[in-house]
């Protein structure tokens, strides 16, 4: 019974997550899922995503969490238009909630919504959400044997985000190993490596973005 639950709500969630995607491509708006583990640099990148993309295009964010609005309240001292979800202990982000978020945002004055999923290697996978890219961070000292140990996020992940990349001297981290186990799985993806505290390496990922948004 559990298992045919499970099944259930995921072809539900499909279901909401291509209404979704029909009406964000009318809107023409694109929408970024970013995720990753809990402190792996989701907020800090994605300010740096604003500060390199908002004199260009009109950005707004989903900020979810299990409570609290911290980060919310960071993009909201950029002047960003952000919304917090809280989702009471929930480990993901589902298309029904976002469907329910949207209505807060203007869509026709929206080019770009990025939406920072629950900090969770596991769950937010599983999900689709209406997005059009999904972005995976792995943090230089979470260590590189990540992509072996939660495969699913890294395999579905549209591009894969090093972050923290500054701190790669004080870890035993390989990056060959990284790139080959995700390359055996999903061998479309983008990998980028970057110090969000910086802003080092953001450019290459900016420039893919807005190529995407070209295309």
């Amino acid at each position: 019974m559990e298992i045919k639950v499970v099944r259930q709500i995921l072809e539900w969630n499909a279901d909401c997550d291509k209404e979704l995607k029909k009406l964000l491509n009318e809107k023409k708006v694109l929408m970024l899922n970013i995720m990753g583990s809990p402190g792996g640099g989701k907020t800090t990148f994605i300010t740096r995503i604003i500060e390199n993309l908002r004199t260009k295009y009109k950005i707004g964010v989903i900020e979810a969490d299990i409570a609290g609005k911290i980060d919310a309240e960071k993009m909201a001292d950029m002047g960003i238009p952000v919304v917090q979800l809280n989702t009471d202990g929930a480990c993901h982000t589902e298309a029904e909630s976002i469907k329910n978020i949207l209505p807060f945002f203007n869509l026709d004055d929206i080019d770009i919504l990025i939406v920072e999923n629950i900090g969770n290697l596991v769950c937010p996978a599983e999900f689709d959400i209406g997005e059009d890219l999904k972005i995976a961070l792995l943090s230089i000292p979470e260590g590189d044997d990540k992509v072996e140990k939660y495969p699913l996020m890294f395999s579905r992940a549209d591009a894969i985000v090093l972050s923290k990349y500054d701190m790669k001297d004080y870890f035993q981290f390989d990056d060959n190993r990284v790139i080959n186990n995700v390359k055996n799985n999903n061998s479309n993806a983008v990998i980028f490596k970057i110090n969000s505290s910086k802003g080092e390496g953001i450019n290459t990922f900016v420039n893919w973005i807005q190529n995407y948004i070209k295309k």
